[in-house]
């Protein structure tokens, strides 16, 4: 061979080795994931049919949605497995801002009320603050740091150290750019690429408010050209820009306000954009499935464009080798140190007392109890954590961002209706944490069937067993009228009106994360003022009877139905036992027949046993059936006549509608009740009940000729209530619109519509 021959041959082997070098690295490649809310989940789809053809997947970016399934990926999760979490019960909890029946802390709830809105007083400004998101991000923010907390230790949270390197996308509103995230907590950086406006609250992160990355780039294809350089890039899209705002839609008013153009294509010399077809509500993740499906149809469709633009090739043994070193790399997320940030030393004291962190090294499943339970505390207005792996001593430091709740609440609500039931709410509640925490609120209901006013505090104490002191102060009156329930027309003379005063102390304590045991005491006065015959004048005076009574009580509580009203989800049981002693005093009024003494006097003495319970099954299907139970057995004596005693009686009331009649059937001293509920959503906030219940007293009251009252014989009536209607749950309260059935011999049939809360303080004797 001569040397020009020779020359000529290393020539041809350098190039070789060159195009070979080149077909390497033009193997590397690039996924980039839109965001599109729940649109988003098909991207699963798209890693499903990528990995069973064995593309090669070197890099990630992705905005919102797409940062969320494209960090799972780069943790290490295969397709399958996040298929499988997004169709967990955890994973739609996150959606819908709900905690978790396990973790939910029944004790720290204050008493249901009416307030539709709330509005928060800053101590400097007093300046109403409106709330910044619809669904709380308290659980979500736990499980996304359970899920990043291993991963982004292993990768020494520098991203590209992952097991795919990634990279996510937020927006600065402040200086109206884009924020990209290569470094840091993993968890923290996908919360804030998925802080869609109003939806879910936005995250500070090194002294910035970040928002949802898409507001300013929802294709981050750039961030991949720009960051990591492929080669071939496969886009997953499932967004567009915006149409023009339309000028009689608010919010297309402000999403093109807020959101700027994306440039939703490739920028690299080769790629495709795989666009999946879905068809579901922006926040909907009630039904995954065919979401998943329609990005593996799309995929599939282009798959061998992919495969003929791609060599390289990865095997899924290949892929499980990898991901198992990388998930061998994940230290234990098992905490010692715990730093609290944004309370002072005193309330800092108070909250770790709540987390119950008393031994050197808690693992996170124990933190997560404690973690929930200083949630849930109406002190606290947000908290957000993050896990920090500490390499020095082989533990995690959790790291608690809380803002404390303002000082100062107002609340507002009430109830609208057809039937002459409306009024008004008002509240007004002062907090405060120290190494306890107290609160002081005030109350006020106004409305032609029910007025209250109601003053309490309660003081919080986190001992070992913690324990809160409730005293109240309350005045309630009803107001029941004799006939007309038309819409806006007045209503007749009232014939019955019940009032009361009362003072109590509460203590209790939780038993469990829904229960709680209540121990009380107090004093009271009821008055009834009433007429026992249909013929009286404006002239008349009415019979009234006065209670003087003392009570204590001791009572059972588990709570975790879903609603203050129309609940459709959860449990509740209560069992109460209590003790009255109290004198009674009687005057007649112009229309009495009973005698002509100025007044009757007598002594009563009672113990009350009352059992109840509600339960919700199928909790995800489209139709829900509950049922429910009452029990009452009571050692009260009659009172001196037959309607005072009917007033004074336990009552069964299990509908809204029932709560604002006054219905002697459905009283007696001991009774049993059931009932069954049908509930069918029509739509994720519309739903259509039935209800039907059957009330057997054990002995009826009856009225005698004289007015006075005596006992029926055992079993000798049954009544029954049935009630179907259509519920909207709006933002600030329930509309409904329904039809009830009394079973009784005049007019049994009613029609009540309603928007709002019908939600009362507690009775004296309740």
């Amino acid at each position: 061979m001569n040397f020009n021959t020779h020359r000529f041959s290393l020539f041809l082997i350098a190039m070789l080795l060159v195009f070979a070098s080149t077909k390497s690295h033009a193997q590397k490649v690039g996924l980039v994931l839109s965001g599109g809310a729940a649109s988003g989940v098909a991207h699963i789809g798209v890693l499903k049919a990528l990995e069973e053809n064995n593309i090669p997947i070197d890099y990630i970016t992705g905005t919102s949605m797409g940062a969320m399934i494209g960090s799972l990926y780069a943790m290490g999760f295969s397709p399958a497995q996040i298929e499988e979490l997004v169709k967990t019960e955890s994973f739609r909890n996150w959606s819908e801002g709900i905690i978790d029946e396990k973790y939910a802390y029944y004790f720290k709830r204050d008493d249901h009320n009416a307030s539709w809105v709330t509005f928060k007083i800053s101590d400097s400004s007093l300046t109403s603050i409106l709330p910044t998101n619809i669904i709380s991000p308290i659980a979500m923010d736990f499980g996304s740091m359970e899920l990043a907390g291993g991963p982004a230790a292993a990768a020494k949270y520098n991203f590209d150290s992952l097991f795919v390197p990634f990279r996510c996308v937020a927006s600065d509103i402040e200086l109206k750019q884009s924020v990209i995230f290569r470094e840091g907590d993993l968890a923290e950086a996908v919360r804030a690429s998925m802080s869609y406006p109003f939806y879910i609250k936005p995250i500070m992160v090194n002294g910035k408010l970040l928002y949802d990355g898409g507001l300013y780039n929802n294709f981050p294809s750039n961030i991949m050209y720009e960051e990591f350089y492929p080669d071939f890039m496969i886009g997953s899209n499932v967004s567009g820009n915006n149409p023009p705002p339309d000028e009689d839609n608010l919010l297309s008013q402000l999403r093109s306000m807020l959101q700027s153009k994306s440039n939703y294509s490739i920028l690299c010399e080769a790629g495709i954009i795989i666009e999946p077809q879905t068809d579901v509500g922006l926040f909907n993740f009630s039904n995954v499935q065919p979401i998943i499906d329609s990005g593996y149809a799309a995929a599939m469709r282009n798959i061998e464009f992919i495969k003929q633009n791609t060599e390289r090739r990865t095997t899924k043994e290949e892929l499980a080798i990898k991901r198992a070193a990388f998930k061998g790399l994940e230290p234990k997320i098992v905490f010692d140190n715990i730093y609290i940030e944004g309370l002072n030393n005193k309330q800092a004291v108070y909250a770790k007392k709540i987390l119950r962190h008393k031994s050197k090294t808690v693992p996170l499943e124990d933190i997560k109890e404690g973690y929930f339970r200083l949630a849930s505390d109406n002190k606290i207005k947000h908290i957000y954590p993050k896990a920090k792996y500490n390499p020095a001593t082989g533990y995690y430091d959790l790291y608690l961002r809380i803002k404390k709740e303002r000082n100062l609440i107002t609340y507002f609500g009430g109830n609208f209706s057809n039937k002459p039931i409306s009024g008004g709410y008002l509240g007004l509640q002062y907090n405060y944490m120290g190494r306890f925490a107290a609160s002081t609120m005030a109350n006020a209901y106004f409305g032609k069937l029910y007025s209250s006013i109601q003053l309490r505090s309660r003081f919080d104490f986190p001992f070992k067993t913690p324990i809160y002191i409730e005293p109240n102060i309350t005045w309630n009156k009803w107001d029941y009228f004799k006939s007309s329930s038309e819409f806006i027309q007045d209503a007749k003379p009232a014939y019955l009106i019940q009032s009361e005063e009362y003072a109590q102390l509460n203590i209790g304590f939780p038993t469990g994360k829904k229960g709680r045991m209540v121990a009380s005491g107090g004093i009271a006065r009821t008055t009834d003022r009433y007429y026992q015959t249909a013929a009286f004048t404006q002239n008349d005076t009415s019979d009234r009877t006065d209670f003087d009574v003392a009570s204590a009580q001791v009572y059972y509580e588990i709570n975790s139905l879903n609603r203050k009203q129309y609940a459709n989800q959860g449990e509740y049981v209560k069992i109460k036992i209590q003790y009255v002693n109290g004198l009674e005093t009687n005057t007649p009024g112009s229309t009495t027949v009973l005698d002509t003494l100025p007044f009757y006097t007598n002594y009563h003495e009672w113990v009350t046993l009352k059992i109840l319970g509600e339960r919700y099954f199928n909790r995800r299907g489209r139709l829900k059936v509950g049922i429910c139970g009452e029990g009452v057995y009571s050692t009260q004596t009659l009172f001196n006549n037959y309607t005072s005693s009917i007033l004074a009686a336990p009552a069964f009331q299990p509908t809204a509608d029932s709560r604002t009649v006054f219905k002697e059937n459905y009283r007696a001293h001991q009774y049993l009740s059931g009932g069954i509920k049908f509930v069918v959503n029509i739509r994720k906030n519309i739903e259509l009940r039935a209800e039907g219940y059957i009330f057997q007293p054990y002995e009826s009251m009856i009225k005698r000729n004289d007015l006075k009252v005596d006992y029926s014989k055992p079993f000798a009536f049954q009544h029954y209530i049935a009630t179907g209607y259509a519920v909207w749950h709006t933002p600030v309260g329930p509309m409904s619109l329904g039809v009830n059935y009394y079973d009784q011999v005049k007019d049994p049939f009613s029609i009540l519509f309603h928007f709002g809360y019908i939600i009362f303080n507690k009775r004296a004797l309740e």
